[in-house]
């Protein structure tokens, strides 16, 4: 069953995309017209078809598919969501002991949430070519999930397989989403017999053949071209996905996330000497980078033999914190005992106004490396501050 929805699938999407319009026979049009109403409604028909015949094998006792099922029939009571559940033998739970019984879950569930439907919502805008709104999709599902607490809901997220059905089928605004939800309403209501024999198989089909397009085998060769440590979390996703994909998900952002902590506590920094060591730190000095500054510079200007004066160029610096500045004081007091200097240049004005609210002892600043040279050279006395 599976195989063979799977080539009929394949066959109609095959067929819509290649449809040629040109101004022929009108038999010619009428059958190319056919051809892409059967190919649109492709899904939707072999659902059907599979149905019907999963029924014919059932009717003359032969059960070779797995069906779907009996599922419970009628809309859910629209009433306040419960604070208070009762078991099967009548014992009453509160409102708190349900909440001690989600644990961790209260928040894993909600960042899941967001962090699946955010992933799926860049996936399809970059195969789409449309930008999405991140608050707005947060705002959404923030809304459909208090009102959907009203209906006895599952947690509501973005759907991989459905959006990618949608987008399979041609589906292109919020309509989609309307005509979905009174379909399912009303098959809620009227149809759930008629689902009891829907082949999973089928189904299965239908989500395969919508997702298959997404899959971008180019990627990986650009990622190896152009930032091989990029491959590591999506490695991770790739595989974790087939065990969840929320954990897949989880891992990557886990992995992506001590990447960009890695970065930030290993700035890169360029060393020259211009008889004075001149430091260019190359990104922002936060806290995390911290211990690695004053390792490199205690490396490379106190613990020689003489120590030497450093002049530390932070023209590409545009973000600093308390943590920063305090290794900074000490780094500034450790000079002087050494009887030399650090000599601060381009310091953004931001930047400037922490460190003179800090009120280092010893701080001396210029606008250019050039200038702190000439300081270093000529006169002895600071810029800025005082010994």
């Amino acid at each position: 069953m599976g195989l063979l929805c799977l080539c009929l699938l394949t066959m109609l999407t095959f067929m819509k995309s290649n449809l040629v319009s040109n101004d022929s026979a009108s038999c010619s049009r009428m059958a190319r017209k056919f051809i892409w109403t059967v190919a649109t409604m492709r899904n939707a028909l072999l659902v059907v078809a599979a149905s019907l015949f999963a029924f014919s094998c059932e009717a003359y006792g032969h059960y070779f598919f797995t069906i779907t099922g009996h599922t419970s029939q009628g809309l859910p009571p629209f009433r306040p969501p419960p604070t208070s559940d009762t078991t099967s033998n009548g014992t009453t739970v509160s409102f708190g002991e349900m909440l001690k019984d989600f644990g961790g879950g209260l928040a894993l569930i909600p960042l899941m949430g967001l962090l699946e439907s955010i992933a799926i919502a860049k996936a399809f805008a970059s195969q789409n070519d449309y930008r999405i709104d991140a608050n707005q999709e947060l705002l959404a599902i923030g809304v459909t999930n208090i009102m959907g607490s009203f209906v006895s809901a599952y947690p509501v997220t973005g759907s991989f397989g459905r959006t990618a059905v949608n987008s399979q089928t041609g589906v292109c605004t919020p309509a989609g989403g309307i005509l979905t939800s009174v379909i399912v309403l009303l098959s809620l209501e009227f149809l759930m017999p008629a689902f009891y024999y829907i082949p999973k198989a089928s189904l299965a089909v239908v989500i395969i053949c919508a997702v298959a397009p997404m899959l971008d085998y180019c990627a990986v060769a650009r990622m190896w071209s152009v930032h091989r440590l990029d491959l590591l979390p999506f490695t991770i996703t790739f595989l974790l996905s087939f065990w969840q994909v929320q954990y897949g998900i989880m891992a990557g952002v886990a992995v992506s996330g001590a990447g960009l902590l890695y970065n930030m506590a290993r700035p890169r920094i360029k060393v020259s000497d211009h008889g004075v060591l001149v430091m260019q730190p190359c990104s922002g000095l936060t806290f995390p980078a911290t211990e690695h500054l004053s390792r490199f510079i205690h490396a490379h200007a106190l613990q020689v033999s003489p120590p030497r004066s450093v002049v530390l160029d932070c023209h590409h610096v545009s973000a600093i914190d308390y943590t920063v500045v305090s290794e900074l004081k000490d780094l500034l007091r450790q000079f002087q005992l050494r009887r030399v200097r650090l000599v601060f240049s381009g310091l953004k004005p931001s930047i400037l106004k922490v460190f003179l609210a800090a009120q280092l002892q010893d701080f001396r600043v210029a606008d250019t490396v050039e200038e702190a040279l000439q300081m270093e050279s000529g006169s002895p006395e600071p810029l800025l501050g005082s010994d």
